[in-house]
């Protein structure tokens, strides 16, 4: 190509940007973008939801309003299909829900009223790392003792669907452990109440949680971290075994990654409806991105102990989309460990 036909490119490629970077600045100048939040005000995900609405407009062009909206019910379920079958795509609702809620698209549950692979992805703004901790006092203090333990080690758990509930499944069907899991606790701290009392062992959730809310216990050597449960060890569970590196088959490590290791990754998805218009989507990502690397955000979540390890839009597209891969005696084996008797 001559220089004077490079020239004109160039000149055309710089136009159309700042042509669609006006039009969006237009667009969205004056604008109100709603992240609606499946859970309750004052959680987990809402926190981290009002976090970033704080700085999200800043780096949308035209600048604007962010504010939260909380659609709590059925375990963000009732968001995710509002997102799906009411919000408008016009690049102004932003879904925050449970991303391992695609599983239950794939096992059919009652109440899905959404196909996943549609959703325009934004991205998350951490990706959820897993640990089992359990007592002293159970006599559980190494992944070899678990394997050697004569009798099912207690887990505590919350129901299907739950992490500290769906780990233990996987690893007593994968790994073999012996496990017994008792569910009904709402919420990791009963389980921890119950393991310190001695009713349980201890179980299996979010290390961000373990590490702050059972500190205590991990310094005095009263809880010990027996397995992580992760793509790969984390530099602060160095000698922690990872639960892949006892996996012995390559349907186990399939059923470990569908199960468990993806469904963390996106667990705290942010998304926008089907049909909203590609620019906008790109603008989105854009701007969710940048706001994970915007330095006072980053200063926030540091002064709140919160964590930020994001994903960008087309890698949590990329895990959604890989659910649908799944060969169905796949998805069968899934559904037969993550909700027995359904």
């Amino acid at each position: 190509m001559s220089r004077k036909l490079l020239f004109a490119a160039a000149f055309v490629a710089i136009f159309l940007t700042g042509g669609a970077s006006a039009s969006a600045q237009q667009f969205y100048k004056g604008k109100t973008v709603r992240i609606v939040v499946g859970f309750a005000a004052g959680g987990g995900f809402d926190t981290y939801a009002r976090a970033i609405a704080r700085h999200l407009g800043k780096h949308i062009p035209g600048n604007p309003s962010i504010v939260v909206d909380n659609m709590a019910g059925a375990g963000s379920l009732l968001a995710a299909n509002d997102l799906y079958n009411r919000a408008k795509p016009d690049g102004l609702t932003i879904g925050n829900f449970i991303g391992s809620l695609i599983q239950q698209q794939l096992f059919e549950s009652k109440g899905v009223e959404f196909d996943a692979r549609k959703f325009e992805w934004l991205g998350v703004p951490v990706q959820d790392s897993t640990a089992c901790a359990l007592t002293k006092a159970s006599g559980i203090t190494s992944l070899e003792k678990w394997f050697a333990a004569k009798e099912p080690v207690k887990l505590g758990g919350e129901a299907p669907g739950a992490n500290d509930s769906d780990v233990p499944r996987v690893l007593k069907a994968v790994l073999g452990l012996p496990i017994q899991l008792v569910e009904g606790y709402k919420g990791t701290s009963q389980i921890r109440l119950a393991a310190d009392a001695g009713e349980i062992a201890g179980g299996c959730w979010t290390w961000e949680s373990i590490k702050v809310t059972w500190r205590k216990g991990l310094e005095s050597g009263d809880v010990n971290l027996v397995l992580q449960v992760n793509p790969q060890r984390l530099p602060d569970l160095a000698n922690v075994p990872n639960v892949l590196e006892h996996a012995k088959t390559e349907e186990g490590r399939e059923i470990i990654r569908a199960g468990i290791l993806n469904s963390a990754a996106i667990l705290r998805a942010y998304a926008l409806p089907p049909g909203t218009p590609k620019d906008r989507v790109e603008i989105m990502r854009g701007a969710f991105l940048a706001t994970m690397k915007d330095p006072e955000f980053v200063a926030e979540m540091n002064k709140a102990s919160l964590s930020i390890n994001p994903l960008s839009g087309a890698e949590v597209e990329k895990i959604a989309l890989s659910f649908f891969k799944l060969q169905p005696k796949e998805v069968a084996k899934l559904k037969e460990i993550l909700m027995p008797g359904k």
